[in-house]
């Protein structure tokens, strides 16, 4: 089965997401969590805090910055789904919801938007 160009691309983006944030002193938790319908790209924990990413890639801007393509339908459902995983693992610290967009190019290019979904 082929996978297609857009997954490798996400993929690739999370994967970048996942060493920048361990780089600044990030514990990565969980990668690609599903609860009912939904994903959420990086769980990550740092002191009291859990933060639930979403990773947004780009290989070009033509159709606007990665971090605008978080609708308020999609924040929904990572709401939902970051509740099931507060409750699933008893979690009693604070909570975080971040984007961190990512631009491939030669050089790629990330971005963390801190507390960007609410």
């Amino acid at each position: 089965m082929k996978t297609s160009r857009h997954l490798e691309i996400g993929r690739h983006g999370e994967q970048l997401a996942a060493a920048f944030l361990e780089k600044k002193g990030y514990q990565v938790l969980v990668r690609n969590y599903r609860a009912s319908y939904t994903e959420i790209d990086l769980i990550v924990k740092r002191d009291n805090w859990v933060i639930f990413v979403e990773v947004k890639t780009r290989s070009s801007t033509a159709f606007g910055e990665p971090e605008q393509a978080v609708s308020a339908l999609k924040a929904r459902h990572i709401f939902r789904a970051a509740e099931h995983y507060i409750f699933s693992t008893n979690w009693q610290g604070h909570v975080r919801f971040d984007v961190v967009a990512v631009k491939l190019g030669f050089e790629p290019t990330i971005d963390h938007f801190e507390d960007a979904i609410n």
